[in-house]
């Protein structure tokens, strides 16, 4: 008895028979051979056509093979039109995977050559290609390091309150020490306006200090010293903000290696009884 593909099996919408479900398989799944094979070859050009357009930036390579690598990358970017094309084609609702972040990444990895037609300058912009590397952990099962990313971005959506109300208050703090410095500095010494003394207030305090304005009086140095010591507790707090917040996130979350009979996902609550990704039952957690 056959039984047909249904649309719950992917997000994107599975197309249901033919060529679409062949190539489907192919594009969007790594777990057969060609469609291994087939990302694997998408992730050698996607490395060729970065190296190609951080070569052409060096004046001698681009007079001494500019011909060939304009051809290069205008095949390359033909190749990777057809495929975006393609991956459009083969699955039930296009618009939904348009909008996803690989597909804005893939429109992104080749609208950079055809702008740049229009405006050069956009050419390097080409670039942007190497975002599409992130199919490597899907390709090499790398599913640890998704779930450390996850982790890590929960972690900063959950510090974001707290480093808004910090960054709030080092604002404040630049814009009246640079109110300050103009007063006590003045134009004569490099300090021409507010904003220009609330722009070495923040290289002062972020311990960046390009030098282009210095303060010269014993008053504008005593600030300056102030200031820099400060920078250094500065750009501490963010950083313990988001340590603490990790802690926290590893703590209500304890990593395992439970995973489902199912779908293999990895990673589930000793206390879960279903699985998160498809919602097939979970046998009971045997640990040591």
């Amino acid at each position: 008895m056959n039984h047909r593909p249904v649309s719950a099996v992917s997000p994107l919408g599975r197309p249901l028979s033919g060529w679409r479900l062949h190539c489907y398989t192919v594009i969007f799944e790594a777990d057969t051979r060609a469609g291994r094979a087939f990302d694997l070859g998408l992730i050698a050009l996607i490395l060729a056509s970065v190296l190609l357009v951080m070569a052409e930036s060096v004046t001698a390579i681009r007079e001494a093979h500019g011909d060939w690598m304009r051809w290069a990358e205008y095949l390359f970017t033909a190749l990777f039109t057809a495929e975006y094309l393609l991956r459009l084609a083969c699955v039930r609702h296009p618009l939904r995977y348009a909008l996803s972040f690989f597909g804005i990444v893939d429109l992104l990895a080749v609208l950079p050559t055809y702008l740049a037609i229009f405006m050069p300058e956009l050419y390097a912009l080409v670039d942007v290609r190497v975002l599409r590397l992130l199919r490597v952990f899907r390709i090499f099962k790398l599913g640890a390091h998704v779930a450390e990313y996850a982790l890590l971005l929960q972690a900063l959506r959950a510090s974001a309150r707290k480093i808004q109300v910090f960054l709030t208050m080092v604002l404040m703090l630049v814009v009246v020490l640079g109110t300050v410095m103009y007063v006590i500095e003045g134009p004569e010494n490099g300090f021409t306006s507010i904003p220009a003394s609330v722009y070495w207030a923040i290289t002062t305090v972020s311990t960046v200090g390009f030098g282009d304005i210095t303060p010269k009086t014993d008053l504008g140095r005593l600030i300056a010293s102030m200031m820099m010591l400060l920078g250094w507790g500065t750009l501490a707090v963010p950083t313990g903000i988001v340590t603490a917040e990790l802690a926290a996130q590893r703590r209500g979350r304890p990593a395992t290696t439970r995973s489902c009979h199912e779908c293999l996902s990895e990673g589930h609550l000793p206390e879960a009884r279903f699985c998160r990704d498809c919602g097939a039952r979970l046998p009971p957690y045997q640990h040591d």
